[in-house]
């Protein structure tokens, strides 16, 4: 059925839940998961050339957080004896650069979390799990 699993991960409690359900879709199945952390890129001010951290601080922290993420969600997956690779990337879009992973992987399946905003904060903060959707010619199982 599904060979490859893309996990998308953010750290967030929600996300736990997301990664049990991928985890067993991929027992399931006899699927590989990879897992998958977006950095955020370098926030560049027009207006002035004095940055509250220093580039390389921002980056190095950045990949710090991500790594751990998926090196988590690995480390858990393993646990349930299923194999899972471990990636990062830096993206402006989330969504975007998860359906690009998943293409650049082959993934044949997507298992993500929704944090479940409604009403104006949904509308002001967006969802990428919404955009996944909406933009996925990828079978996607979203976790609540």
């Amino acid at each position: 059925m599904y060979k490859r699993i893309l996990f998308p991960t953010d750290g967030s409690e929600v996300t736990l839940k997301a990664l049990q359900s991928a985890i067993a879709l991929a027992k399931l199945t006899g699927a590989e998961m990879y897992a998958l952390s977006v950095k955020e890129p370098f926030p560049y001010s027009a207006i002035s050339e004095m940055q509250p951290v220093p580039p390389q601080e921002f980056y190095d922290a950045q990949e710090r957080i991500a790594s751990a993420r998926v090196q988590a969600a690995a480390e858990a997956a393993r646990g349930a004896g299923v194999t899972c690779h471990a990636h990062t990337v830096e993206a402006l879009h989330p969504w975007e650069a998860i359906l690009d992973h998943a293409k650049a992987q082959g993934c044949d399946a997507i298992v993500m979390a929704s944090h479940g905003r409604r009403g104006v904060s949904a509308l002001l903060l967006g969802s990428e799990t919404s955009r996944v959707l909406t933009h996925s010619p990828l079978p996607v199982l979203v976790v609540r």
